[in-house]
């Protein structure tokens, strides 16, 4: 019998893959759990030899300070009297008869023996697959349920679910598969190992194994955009300028990028060379299609992207796929127009800004176009940018340009204020307040204060620091905005 039980423990271990120390530490928990049934109230522990694996229970009692439990603690006087050299803490350990494990506490035995083991496994696939997500794993199909593919790692077990397939892609029973390990996550019912042949990360992976250059990192793959079945975009670069990171991705013919492209079951893909220009990076990520101006928008993160007529469809793809991988590849919402509406919409521009300037500034026509024709579409770009850059252009000179500016902010700060009046719905404007200065109430405007009422909340402190203003003169501002808003009524 004890060597059977050493037998059982190294069967179980070689089956679940898990230490045989541990099974026998399993064992000696359901031989303790069983013996409490023949011996209760009693402190019971369950040792099983390693080399004879003869069984051996001890009632265990331990020397405490004050005697709770009479029947597994000792006063230190009774410790003595065992032992001269007790002390608090010491045990003492008596052998105890062997039981006999009845049906019941067999049941029990094994439940525990079963608990401790599933405990094991759960421990043992997350310590050896959870160091290993993002890397791509090998597999057998062990069988498919509604779509989902659950595949024998070998140690353990992993899902597929049907959104991780590529389309159209079918799996059965013994079916080896690679895929991209993508989570480990720990469930109540046990780990569960998560892996999917759509993520980017399937891409980026088999290029590593492909390419030797990105595994050595001399290319580097900056970034993926993957529509998965389909197509994909990535985008490479080199630290080595004598290495062409497009080529060494497609290899001698084709050879490299055709392995990965086998592997996905013919998908395409589109590498792109990097470059930290945002323009020129839209412009290769919308290859094939040729572009024939771009605009970049940085406040609003757009770019406008203007192609022929008979590249409009190519630039678009299937679907308007072709744009949005490349708008998912550069991080830019990218805005595709024709050739013929990029002219259109510039002529609106064009005219548009040429009317604002003509009322706004109080000028001709003529001038207007040459504000426009120098880069300058609104009032907030010419009122703001810097002197000399108005005054670099051919026929004007400082002191114009600080007349213009002047003006613009002018027109701006008296639309601030009537739109901030009209939202507060007040009759009061802030050039009514006593003391107030245009020069101030810009000031004020750029710090969101447009109307009386967000004057009169304010305090001194936070605006004593404008120019041309005292903190005096402040507080009095301040009172003065109050007063109009019947704060002292």
């Amino acid at each position: 019998m004890n060597v059977e039980m050493l037998q059982v423990a190294d069967a179980v271990a070689r089956e679940k893959s898990v230490d045989r120390e541990l099974v026998l530490e399993a064992m000696e928990q359901a031989l303790k759990t069983a013996a409490r049934r023949t011996y209760p109230g009693l402190n019971v522990e369950a040792e099983i030899d390693r080399t004879t694996g003869e069984i051996r229970l001890f009632h265990v009692r331990c020397v405490v300070e004050e005697v709770e439990d009479p029947e597994n603690e000792l006063t230190l006087e009774q410790g003595m009297a065992l032992r001269e050299d007790a002390e608090q803490g010491t045990e003492f350990r008596t052998t105890l008869a062997p039981i006999e494990l009845g049906r019941i506490a067999a049941q029990t035995a094994k439940q525990v023996i079963n608990q401790k083991i599933r405990e094991a496994e759960r421990e043992r696939v997350i310590a050896e697959y959870e160091p290993r997500v993002g890397e791509l794993i090998t597999g057998i199909v062990k069988r498919v349920e509604r779509g989902n593919v659950y595949v024998d790692l070998g140690r353990g077990e992993a899902v597929m679910y049907r959104e991780d397939l590529l389309p159209r892609e079918t799996f059965r029973q013994g079916d080896r598969v690679r895929a991209y390990l993508r989570e480990v996550r720990n469930q109540p019912k046990g780990p569960v190992v998560f892996i999917s042949r759509s993520d980017a990360g399937m891409v980026l992976r088999l290029f590593e194994q492909e390419v030797p250059e990105i595994e050595d990192g001399t290319v580097t793959i900056q970034a993926i955009a993957r529509d998965p079945g389909s197509r994909s975009k990535i985008a490479v670069i080199s630290t080595d300028p004598s290495v062409d990171p497009v080529g060494a991705c497609v290899g001698m013919r084709g050879s490299r990028v055709q392995a990965v492209v086998n592997e996905l079951h013919g998908e395409k893909i589109d590498i792109i060379e990097w470059t930290d220009d945002p323009a020129t990076f839209v412009v290769n990520a919308l290859a094939p299609a040729e572009i024939e101006r771009v605009m970049v928008d940085e406040a609003t993160n757009t770019i406008e992207a203007a192609v022929s007529e008979e590249n409009l469809a190519i630039a678009i793809g299937r679907r308007g796929q072709n744009v949005r991988l490349a708008s998912d590849l550069t991080g830019w919402h990218i805005e595709l127009m024709s050739t013929g509406e990029e002219k259109e919409r510039r002529h609106e521009e064009v005219a548009k800004a040429r009317t604002v300037f003509q009322e706004g500034l109080d000028v001709d026509e003529g001038f207007a176009t040459v504000l426009v024709d120098e880069g300058f579409y609104s009032l907030e770009e010419l009122a703001y940018c810097a002197a000399e850059d108005i005054a670099a252009i051919e026929g004007l000179d400082a002191e114009v340009a600080q007349e213009l500016q002047k003006r613009a902010r002018n027109v701006l700060l008296d639309q601030a204020l009537k739109q901030g009046s009209e939202e507060a719905d007040s009759s009061v404007s802030l050039l009514d307040l006593p003391g107030m200065t245009r020069e101030i109430a810009e000031q004020l405007a750029a710090r969101e204060m447009t109307t009386v009422e967000a004057l009169a909340d304010a305090a001194g402190d936070e605006i004593e620091d404008i120019d041309g203003l005292s903190r005096e003169e402040a507080d009095a501002l301040i009172i003065a905005a109050r007063e109009a808003c019947g704060w002292f009524d």
